[in-house]
C-alpha cells in the first residue's frame, strides 16, 4: 500500500509539474499569434507569392518556386501571400 501511495504522489505532482509548464508555454507564445494577422497587402514580396501561389493552383503544381528571402519579414510576407494565391 505505501508503494502505490509513493506512486500517486509522484504521478501527481509530475502531472501538476506539466500543467503549470504548459501553462507558461502557451502564454509565451501569445505573442506570435498578431504576426499571422499582419497586413502584407502592399508588401512586394507578398504581391510576388500571391501571383505565384495562383499560377501554381491554375497548373496544379505544389510549391514550384522554394524562395527564400535574407529577412523574416519577407519570407512571411511571401508566405502568406503564396497561401492567399493558392486559396487556403
Amino acid at each position: 500500500m505505501r508503494m502505490n501511495l509513493r506512486h500517486s504522489v509522484w504521478v501527481l505532482a509530475l502531472a501538476v509539474g506539466i500543467g503549470i509548464s504548459g501553462g507558461t508555454v502557451q502564454a509565451a507564445g501569445a505573442p506570435f499569434v498578431q504576426d499571422h494577422d499582419q497586413d502584407y497587402s502592399k508588401n512586394k514580396t507578398y504581391q510576388q507569392g500571391v501571383r505565384e501561389g495562383k499560377a501554381d493552383q491554375a497548373h496544379n503544381r505544389d510549391h514550384s518556386k522554394k524562395r527564400h528571402f535574407k529577412k523574416d519579414e519577407d519570407q512571411k510576407a511571401y508566405e502568406a501571400g503564396y497561401q492567399r494565391g493558392r486559396g487556403n
